[in-house]
């Protein structure tokens, strides 16, 4: 039983279903492997399989900007459905649905009773099963972007194939598929091409054969009497047709005798250096830690639950994340129908999936956020000049990672207003540049961009002289007395004033200009309740019963309201926290709520939103999340925010401050967390237990930020280079 936190997880039977297959990816290619040895299926995905709809011109944002000034009349004379009409008239259309390519299977007649095993070890990615003499290993290597799987048993006799068959696959699609012998043993392809043009995606598979008798039987190849296969398996989208013999080649080049083991090294140098950057004990029982994941989900109070999920959202987030960040569904899918396309979600869900980047020492995922946002930059501008007429970048709601143009919208979901995405999508992007003392001059020029907008985009008034956010939009949420589209968003406040001030801080030239109409827009209001309104104009009615937190963006992720500087506004944040409804108890919802929670110190609020999520059966037994309660819908939202929850409970920080402790549960009375990164360029390593709490913070650069624990304030003095041991037990 082990005595450390257990880097992986383990079932004692193959997968059932393709949500509870274990997972490995390289944010290029994923793999779920099902572990079966009578039908050994890993299903392939790819973070550029899009299904296309056939309509470029459909994914265009709308042609508005005349009738902008109009609607801003009616809205701000009163009209409270004005909205409702700012529309070109089309009828809602999703963003292109993320879908999976096939799977690979080797099928044999295996039916003995035996022990079984399947395992996935986090530190390194590779998957495993064993059962009787079989074994089957797998992989997805960061560092020659291919899926390595390797079979062993004795006479290992098995039929192997590509399969296209996965549940939702439309109908017109043109499969074809090829096998020819090679001298390692076999090379297999399959060509998938969309109905209703020439865009298509192959998969090719190199099966690498030792001992025995390779043949061919289509629509794959047979093995007889082997030692063991190595399978190397590839998929690319593309174009008319692909080269197959081309990359068959660079598939046999990439092996050339190689062993697998050799490969899963040059992966792993890559993969655990990113992994074990931070680490968190809980203290929990060893013979908890022992369980398999399925039984584990079943105590969703025991500590050791939380370090395993921890353990797994980090490893999920970071497989997940390389050309582009996580989708909705991370990098996997078993069903081509993915429930809202799979796609990037930005006006919630993104954020909360990559929020412990920084902190949690990945810049590996913040780097494929980056190539998100600077791949769209040019539809961004397409957002800002058809919709508002202005200069500058408008980010959309919702991308399918290729076009980043607004065109999801309806009268219920006007997220063609919706003016903040571009703040919260640079956020990450600056959090990273404070963390590594570094300033990013593609973040610097986006920032430029953002603030560019603001300027052409505020310049209505109010009676005071006040700048007014108009049309203004909360995701996904309405006044309970006015239409969606309205004045005044709080959320659209906070981005506004937050991205002005920042693009200031980065060019000075222009820092005047932009700090001036940051000081213009209007204050946040709290409402009869007590409670920050949803929406500073006077008038607008709050509906608490919603699942998305928009309005508290101010808490978190940014730091504009806290109970340090803004005490008052703090409170009325709380007070908005305690009267929101859960609505239809979204993983995201929830988690969303405990690190608003965390920033806000109330340590009982995040102890019960994490508790609706561990005891809502919420993870599939890969320990990959469900949108909803009872598994409902495969969603990596808690997956992959639940580390960044378990984070901002024990350690924040600002440029300028250090909180430890801020909202720890009374449940976890003991524990450690390692590798913390501080937006003041110091490493935070934090041991708490019941007799007190020791900090050793390791600076990179010479600062004085201010330290915060449960007993009070304090300046803490750090010279680059220079450890501080912080014994909290005098403090």
């Amino acid at each position: 039983m082990s005595t450390t936190p257990v880097h992986a997880t383990w079932e004692p039977r193959p997968a059932g279903r393709w949500e509870d297959a274990f997972l490995s990816g390289n944010g290029r290619h994923g793999a779920l492997v099902f572990g079966d040895p009578n039908d050994d299926r890993v299903i392939v995905t790819h973070h550029t399989l899009v299904r296309p709809d056939g309509d470029d011109h459909r994914r265009r944002p709308p042609r508005l900007a005349a009738g902008l000034a109009a609607l801003q009349d009616r809205l701000l004379a009163g009209d409270t459905t004005a909205a409702e009409t700012f529309t070109d008239g089309r009828p809602l259309q999703w963003v292109r649905p993320f879908h999976p390519a096939f799977q690979t299977r080797l099928r044999r007649a295996d039916t003995r009773d035996a022990p079984y095993r399947r395992s996935v070890d986090f530190t390194t990615g590779e998957i495993t099963a064993v059962h009787d003499g079989w074994t089957s290993r797998v992989f997805v290597s960061r560092a020659d972007d291919v899926i390595v799987q390797r079979v062993t048993a004795p006479g290992l006799t098995a039929d192997l194939c590509l399969d296209p068959r996965l549940p939702g696959a439309p109908h017109g699609l043109g499969v074809g598929d090829g096998a020819v012998l090679i001298p390692e043993g076999a090379l297999l392809s399959l060509r998938v091409r969309y109905p209703d043009g020439d865009l298509a995606y192959t998969g090719v598979t190199l099966a690498a054969v030792e001992g025995g008798t390779t043949r061919l039987a289509p629509p794959g190849a047979r093995v007889e009497g082997a030692a063991s296969v190595l399978l190397l398996t590839r998929v690319r989208r593309h174009t008319g047709e692909l080269d197959v013999p081309a990359e068959g080649r660079a598939l046999r080049d990439l092996l050339n005798g190689t062993p697998y083991d050799e490969l899963l090294a040059r992966h792993t140098a890559r993969h655990r250096a990113a992994y074990r950057r931070v680490t968190l004990d809980l203290a929990a029982d060893p013979a908890e830690r022992a369980l398999p994941g399925s039984e584990l989900l079943a105590r969703p109070r025991s500590p050791a639950l939380l370090e395993r999920l921890f353990a797994a959202g980090r490893y999920h987030l970071l497989s997940a994340s390389g050309m582009l960040p996580p989708r909705l569904v991370g990098l996997w899918t078993g069903d081509w129908n993915t429930a809202w396309s799979g796609a990037f979600t930005n006006d919630a869900n993104l954020g909360l999936q990559t929020a412990s980047a920084a902190a949690a020492a990945l810049p590996e995922v913040t780097e494929a956020h980056a190539a998100l946002v600077h791949g769209q930059l040019d539809d961004w501008r397409d957002n800002a000049r058809a919709v508002f007429g202005a200069r500058g970048v408008v980010a959309p709601a919702h991308t399918d990672g290729e076009s980043g143009h607004t065109y999801h919208f309806s009268r219920e979901y006007p997220l063609h207003l919706w003016t903040a995405g571009a703040d919260w999508l640079l956020k990450p992007l600056v959090d990273h540049d404070e963390t590594t003392g570094t300033r990013d001059p593609r973040t610097a020029a986006a920032l430029a961009e953002v603030a560019l907008f603001y300027e052409d985009f505020l310049t209505r008034t109010d009676a005071d002289g006040r700048l007014v956010i108009v049309p203004s939009y909360s995701p996904e949420n309405r006044p309970a007395n006015a239409s969606w589209g309205t004045v005044d968003a709080a959320m659209d406040l906070s981005a506004a004033r937050h991205a002005l001030l920042t693009a200031a801080a980065y060019h000075p030239g222009h820092a005047g200009r932009w700090r001036a109409l940051a000081d213009r827009l209007p204050p946040h209001r709290i409402n009869e309740d007590g409670a920050l309104a949803e929406w500073a104009r006077p008038g607008l009615e709050d509906s608490y019963d919603h699942r998305h937190l928009s309005h508290l963006y101010g808490v978190w992720p940014l730091d504009e309201i806290n109970p340090y500087d803004t005490p008052g506004l703090a409170a009325a944040a709380h007070r908005a926290l305690e009267l929101r409804g859960a609505e239809n108890d979204s993983a995201h919802g929830h988690l969303h709520h405990a690190l608003i929670a965390a920033r806000l110190r109330d340590a009982d609020r995040v102890a019960h939103a994490l508790d609706q999520v561990l005891a809502g059966d919420f993870f599939h037994a890969s320990l990959m999340s469900a949108h909803y309660p009872r598994r409902d819908v495969y969603n990596a939202d808690a997956a992959h925010t639940l580390p960044a929850v378990l984070i901002d409970m024990l350690v924040q920080s600002t440029p300028d401050r250090l909180v430890l402790l801020p909202a720890l549960p009374a449940r976890l009375p003991a524990g450690e967390l390692r590798g913390v990164r501080t937006r003041f360029g110091a490493t935070v390593d934090l041991a708490w237990r019941p007799d007190g709490t020791t900090a050793v913070v390791r600076p990179s650069r010479t600062a004085r930020v201010e330290l915060r624990t449960p007993s009070g304030a304090e300046p803490l003095d750090l010279v680059a280079g220079e450890d501080r041991v912080l014994d909290l037990r005098t403090r």
